[in-house]
């Protein structure tokens, strides 16, 4: 696949078949809006969520390493796709509108928070002073369905069906980070068990309906086969 070559953009053309994939980068800025003024402008009673599975889950700081590793993972496919599989970028840009919408619908409508976070840590290490630091930074609301759950499937669903990544050994790769970081959010009581299987029902919900349809391209030259 031949990348885009950006060094062509101009304002003007950014409506051009070539570019208009760019208007797509606007969600996020939108999405950080709607997201802070859910967690921080608009008064919202917040429902606990908690199960007794959680109870069964001891917290394990070792997990940060997957956890952190969301971000890469998220970014990375983000600046890969934007810059070398443009159909791809579309796809991945397409399933996070969706799911993330419905995320932050689901806050609005039904708020969450999860009281889940140890304030006593049965070892003292840089990982668990780093989670200490994370805490105070991170609110605890907002958190049913997972985003992390979502946008580490997003990646997951995008890689599988980019032509460079769909072998075997790159599926079980990023299906198994997606798995890992899943479950990162609840050894670190980031979240409820409930929370990632609503985040799971989001993305499994939503994938046929961008990643199993078939363009107006491949339609046509199957019709003309």
């Amino acid at each position: 696949m031949t990348p885009v070559d950006y060094r062509k953009f101009r304002i003007k053309n950014i409506n051009s078949p070539e570019f208009r994939h760019i208007w797509l980068l606007l969600f996020w800025p939108i999405f950080g809006i709607v997201f802070y003024s859910l967690e921080q402008l608009i008064p919202l009673d917040f429902n606990p969520v908690y199960c007794r599975l959680d109870d069964f889950i001891p917290f394990c700081e070792y997990f940060v390493f997957p956890y952190i590793f969301w971000f890469i993972f998220i970014f990375w496919i983000i600046i890969y796709t934007f810059f070398f599989d443009v159909p791809a970028f579309k796809k991945y840009m397409t399933f996070v509108i969706i799911t993330y919408s419905i995320t932050e619908l689901i806050y609005f409508i039904y708020p969450t928070e999860q009281n889940l976070r140890p304030t006593v840590f049965e070892r003292d290490n840089f990982l668990v002073t780093f989670m200490q630091h994370f805490y105070a930074f991170d609110t605890n609301t907002n958190v049913c369905p997972s985003l992390h759950v979502i946008g580490s499937f997003a990646v997951s669903f995008t890689a599988w069906n980019s032509k460079r990544y769909s072998t075997v050994p790159w599926r079980i790769f990023f299906m198994t980070t997606a798995v890992l970081i899943s479950i990162s959010t609840v050894y670190l009581k980031q979240h409820s068990i409930i929370d990632v299987f609503a985040g799971l029902a989001v993305a499994f919900i939503v994938y046929p309906i961008v990643f199993c349809r078939r363009s107006k391209k491949a339609e046509n030259a199957s019709l003309a086969y």
